[in-house]
């Protein structure tokens, strides 16, 4: 048998009130007296009533929930960075939806057409492509916009970036003021923005050393995964002694995780054969067998800041874009030492 559910007729009449009334308690809870707005909280409680939040929305013409789309759920730098996302949400008592584009665009185009039907407050999103026609469209129509961990060639929308230029070259003149003169730089693919910023940093840092260019070994990856780290580290096993890199900087953790794997299991000691350095610095490069050494990206931070930037544009009129660039730093662990 289905149960009715109660009413806000229901709750008025229980209580003795208006509907006015019960609806200032659910609206505008500083309108009603206390005393009142604590008998009809009570009631709603007796009657079970759960409030239709659909109906608010068509009547407000938008949600209480912020979206973020992500382009890899499965790594974790993206979880850490909706952790800052959701932390600012609910501090503006709102919730926050999670969606994967798995770095492709037909999923990220299909996660941004239900949003936006859903009418939600605002999108962050770190996108396939951050200067993709479609997200012009959907700011054009009324929903808030932030790009997160990319940049637009025009600013016309928020974005919260990291130097990542700036990242792989700290990463690589680490490694250079270690002394190494033949090294790896893994990850890929470069079409994906960070990727090849990250490349630019290294490249920049080697040339500016004056090192020779062929000793910059770059080996690319389909993904930046544990398991392409790990073929990776099976790649550089593979080269002759003379040509084999003494360092690798990996464009993730968790591609370096992958190839400090295969080291280890493999009978190389790491630093001493291969030294390591990853990017991100999520919790397990810290943790690991050989703890990692990392550029870090303030990942709760850009969340927070990005989330903090769509909720203003959503509640003000004369909100200006801005472009907000953090800093990474490089964290020097054993897996370098």
């Amino acid at each position: 048998m289905t149960v009715r559910n109660a009413s806000v007729k229901d709750v008025a009449a229980a209580a003795g009130v208006s509907l006015g009334t019960v609806s200032n308690v659910l609206n505008r809870p500083d309108r009603v007296s206390p005393s009142t707005r604590e008998r009809v909280e009570r009631v709603m409680a007796e009657l079970g009533f759960v409030r239709n939040e659909s109906a608010r929305q068509l009547r407000a013409g938008k949600s209480r929930t912020l979206a973020y789309v992500v382009l890899d759920a499965g790594n974790p730098f993206f979880t850490d960075v909706a952790a800052g996302i959701d932390d600012a949400a609910d501090d503006a008592a709102l919730s926050l939806v999670l969606c994967n584009s798995a770095n492709r665009a037909d999923r990220e185009a299909a996660h941004l057409a239900l949003l936006e039907q859903q009418r939600v407050q605002g999108i962050l999103i770190t996108p396939v492509d951050p200067d993709a026609v479609a997200l012009d469209l959907i700011a054009r129509r009324g929903t808030p916009i932030v790009v997160v961990d990319r940049t637009r060639r025009v600013e016309d929308f928020c974005t919260v970036s990291v130097d990542d230029v700036l990242g792989g070259r700290l990463a690589v003149e680490h490694l250079v003021d270690r002394g190494h003169r033949r090294v790896a730089v893994v990850g890929g693919p470069t079409t994906i923005g960070q990727v090849h910023d990250r490349y630019a940093g290294a490249r920049a840092a080697w040339a500016d050393a004056g090192l020779d260019p062929d000793d910059l070994v770059e080996l690319a990856t389909e993904a930046m995964t544990v398991a392409e780290g790990r073929s990776a580290g099976e790649r550089l096993s593979g080269l002759p002694g003379r040509r084999r890199p003494t360092a690798a900087f990996c464009v993730n953790d968790l591609l370096a995780l992958g190839l400090l794997q295969q080291s280890i299991g493999s009978g190389r000691s790491v630093p001493g054969d291969l030294a390591i350095i990853g990017y991100d610095d999520i919790e397990f490069a810290a943790a690991a067998a050989v703890p990692l050494t990392s550029v870090r990206q303030p990942r709760h931070q850009l969340g927070r800041t990005a989330a903090s930037l769509v909720l203003d544009e959503s509640s003000d009129p004369d909100h200006r874009h801005q472009q907000v660039t953090f800093t990474p730093e490089l964290v020097a662990r054993a897996s370098t030492l």
